[in-house]
């Protein structure tokens, strides 16, 4: 046997244990318990705050993600997923997309191009842009979140089979 196979298991179980380890910090677990309510506020304000400054759905969805992401590594992927099961994901994932799709074929029913938000509200054109802007990065946002807890939980989850 050579000698990177026979270390190459010591390894794995040495950075095992390291992962861990960290759950078991307190000041680790107490600031990520403080940190991750700030973090999801600040992911919503993003979110909200997109079509009036910089950001929008795509880091909106990041920055919520890296929160329930944050959530899985300190109190376990039992924990992440009772809190956003992969059920939720998948169905995030829809309806991120078809939020994002169904608002340009509404501007096409109502007379107008595939995501023409003018359309949206006949009465006044710029309120109308307004909502399309708000529920086309909301479905980015929806999707972008759904679509990075799924791969956090894919990769977490691998050294469980």
């Amino acid at each position: 046997m050579s000698p990177t196979t026979s270390q190459q298991p010591g390894r794995k179980k040495a950075e095992f244990s390291r992962t861990t380890r960290m759950r078991h910090i307190p000041v680790l677990k107490s600031v990520s318990k403080a940190m991750i309510p700030i973090i999801l506020l600040f992911g919503l304000y993003v979110q909200f705050h997109g079509d009036f400054g910089p950001g929008g759905g795509f880091q909106a969805g990041v920055i919520f993600g890296a929160g329930i992401i944050l959530y899985g590594l300190m109190f376990d992927l039992d924990a992440a997923w009772r809190v956003f099961p992969p059920i939720a994901v998948e169905i995030c994932l829809a309806l991120g997309v078809l939020l994002f799709g169904g608002t340009g074929v509404a501007g096409m029913l109502l007379g107008g191009n595939f995501l023409d938000y003018g359309v949206l509200d006949s009465h006044d054109p710029s309120h109308g842009q307004h909502l399309g802007i708000l529920l086309i990065e909301l479905g980015v946002g929806i999707t972008v979140t759904a679509a990075m807890i799924g791969i956090f939980y894919n990769f977490a989850g691998r050294w469980r089979r």
